[in-house]
């Protein structure tokens, strides 16, 4: 069982995918814990200290590596294009939006990973806070897209009733509400921080203590862990 696991853990560390929740995992878990132990301590130091360092590199070597994600979130869109036509059009609009988002955000971000490394001499300010400004419309159109298939789904049901092609499975259906669901909790968790992360006077921005930032962080970081072990489809930044 153990060597089953330890291939299970190698295989996964192998692809980039599998490499980067883990990594996200384990930033966020560091500033969980880090926040946790440090309370109300500014600066924290020691073990608290050392915790939140480790989860700020973790983040910044997430940062890097999303300097190479553009083209596969470029083929990603052209394929997807404006969606399959059976699909339903709120949707699939939905889903081109979302695309679109995440497209946008990778060079906004990689200008500001330029900006504070010195390559280019700009204002890195406001290119963080315009790709997490992009980052968190990504999460709200996809919990909104989300809702919108969990009321299809109810909805399906009465549809074939009327309709004489075969309904799908009992199964099938409770597999797809179960996946839309965590995938609206995950949004969830990350549009809170991405939030907390816009300009102050924003709702909630900047208030979140670094212990809840990780919490949130930890909890989207598990559900898409879980969803690609049961290969679903978890797009976390």
């Amino acid at each position: 069982m153990a060597a089953g696991a330890l291939s299970g853990l190698v295989a996964v560390l192998e692809t980039y995918r599998g490499r980067d929740r883990v990594v996200r995992a384990l930033c966020y878990g560091c500033q969980l814990a880090g926040g946790a132990l440090a309370g109300p301590q500014a600066p924290p130091s020691g073990l608290p200290g050392s915790l939140l360092a480790v989860s700020a590199q973790l983040s910044a070597c997430r940062t890097a590596l999303r300097l190479f994600d553009d083209f596969a979130m470029l083929g990603y869109s052209c394929g997807y294009g404006l969606g399959p036509k059976d699909e339903d059009v709120l949707v699939r609009g939905l889903s081109v939006l979302c695309n679109l988002a995440n497209q946008l955000y990778y060079p906004c971000e990689h200008v500001a990973w330029a900006a504070d490394a010195g390559i280019i001499r700009v204002g890195s300010w406001k290119w963080w806070t315009l790709s997490t400004a992009l980052w968190a419309s990504s999460l709200l159109l996809g919990i909104l897209r989300s809702l919108r298939i969990l009321f299809q789904l109810r909805r399906k049901p009465r549809q074939h009733q009327c309709s004489t092609s075969s309904p799908p499975s009992r199964r099938e259906v409770k597999a797809r509400v179960k996946a839309e669901v965590l995938s609206v909790l995950a949004d969830l968790a990350d549009l809170s921080n991405a939030i907390h992360w816009l300009p102050p006077g924003f709702l909630w921005a900047g208030r979140f203590p670094p212990w809840l930032v990780g919490l949130l962080g930890t909890i989207s970081s598990l559900i898409g862990i879980y969803q690609a072990s049961r290969g679903g489809n978890s797009e976390a930044v």
